[in-house]
């Protein structure tokens, strides 16, 4: 596999230079200074990845070309919204970048409740507990219609935490929920976030899955005719949230949106972190499923907690739920069937994702869930894994 890094710029606090140190060859990165409703112009792409090579790197994701929640409503906006999207994808395109990841995610992107979960290590990890949402819903967003969504215990259960937040932890839950994290599409407000949670009031699950099909009709016939490959990352967590209905979370997901656009270029960004929240999902299974159409591949390891497993936290890359080295194992054999082909195939670009913040970078400022060390090490032990896969495949 390409073993590559996401970078979120020249702002970015672990540079071009360390990470050219830690082995990986590929960047991982997006256009993050361009608003999310304008396109991306090719002089700033190519001007981009000249940075990148100047480092001695290769930009060899896109990740990711915001889609806007106009799109994902299906509302009046939409078609202008989704010419923005091509316009820079022509431009990703006309750059020579050949993977374009993008989600389908309402609202809020990717979606944590604590950046620094103490493990019995010392060091920090993302996490997500299940009733520390339901307090931030519950009490601090007051969602309506929340209250119908939990029974009378994990109503209990929200409230003693919001008791013993106390106003700096409420704030500090806000932030991590809403504010955005890295690589998030949009940034809130308490009042923004309700505006935007009541714009899907007339938006079911299958209006959604309406939706991304469409999607995936206008844009992926324009990729196959750019030869860019597309790959949808899954929901992050795999499960409605907010109220809000989210449709990439399960391996029917997956079958359901390939043959919404039946094409080379319609593909999957296979994130083992987020599809492996949820235990009915097996990964190796999967990965063996839709090898063909794995054209990312994020890896790493969730550990759903006890005694309610919609709480989890980012474990070891090559630990927690994941069976790592059967995923390895079926993306090594699915690159070399790709290296086999007569016109031979493209690599999948693997990363390590959502690293522990540990050491150094405890005293250091790092984007959440993307510090150097932290994934400089799952690198190294993914790496490990797929040499020795590679050497006893026969």
């Amino acid at each position: 596999m390409e073993h590559t890094w996401r970078w979120f710029g020249p702002e970015d606090p672990v540079t071009l230079a360390e990470i050219r140190q830690t082995g990986a060859t590929g960047i991982v990165h997006a256009m993050h200074e361009i608003p999310n409703d304008r396109p991306w112009p090719l002089e700033a792409v190519l001007e981009r990845k000249a940075v990148i090579e100047e480092a001695g790197l290769t930009w060899s994701v896109v990740e990711s070309i915001p889609v806007t929640e106009s799109i994902k409503r299906g509302d009046a906006g939409r078609d202008e919204a989704v010419a923005t999207w091509i316009a820079s994808l022509r431009s990703v395109a006309a750059a020579g970048i050949e993977v374009v990841c993008y989600n389908f995610m309402p609202v809020l992107d990717w979606t944590r409740t604590d950046l620094r979960h103490r493990l019995p290590s010392g060091a920090w990890a993302l996490r997500f507990d299940q009733d520390a949402f339901a307090a931030f819903e519950l009490f601090i967003l007051q969602r309506p219609g929340a209250v119908r969504e939990y029974d009378d215990l994990e109503q209990e259960q929200a409230r003693q935490v919001y008791d013993a937040l106390g106003d700096a932890g409420r704030a500090e839950l806000v932030e991590t929920v809403i504010a955005g994290l890295p690589g998030s599409e949009e940034h809130h407000t308490l009042e923004t976030l309700r505006a935007a949670i009541a714009a899907y009031d007339t938006v079911s699950e299958a209006d959604l899955r309406a939706n991304l099909a469409a999607f995936l009709r206008a844009v992926v016939p324009v990729a196959q005719e750019l030869g860019v490959r597309l790959a949808i990352h899954p929901d992050d967590p795999p499960r409605p949230l907010l109220g809000l209905p989210r449709v990439v979370s399960t391996a029917s997901d997956a079958r359901e949106l390939l043959a919404a656009a039946p094409s080379v270029a319609n593909g999957l960004t296979f994130c083992t972190g987020s599809y492996g929240v949820r235990a009915e999902n097996d990964l190796v299974a999967m990965a063996g499923e839709f090898a063909e159409r794995i054209y990312f591949a994020h890896l790493r390891s969730t550990v759903r907690e006890e005694p309610d497993a919609r709480s989890f936290h980012e474990g070891n890359h090559i630990a927690g739920d994941v069976d790592m080295v059967g995923v390895i194992t079926a993306l090594v054999k699915e690159e070399r069937r790709r290296a086999a082909l007569p016109q031979g195939g493209p690599r999948i670009p693997m990363r390590p994702d959502h690293g522990h913040q540990m050491l150094d970078d405890q005293h250091r400022t790092t984007n959440p869930g993307y510090p150097l060390i932290g994934r400089l090490i799952g690198l190294a032990e993914l790496r490990g894994v797929e040499t020795a896969v590679a050497a006893l495949l026969p």
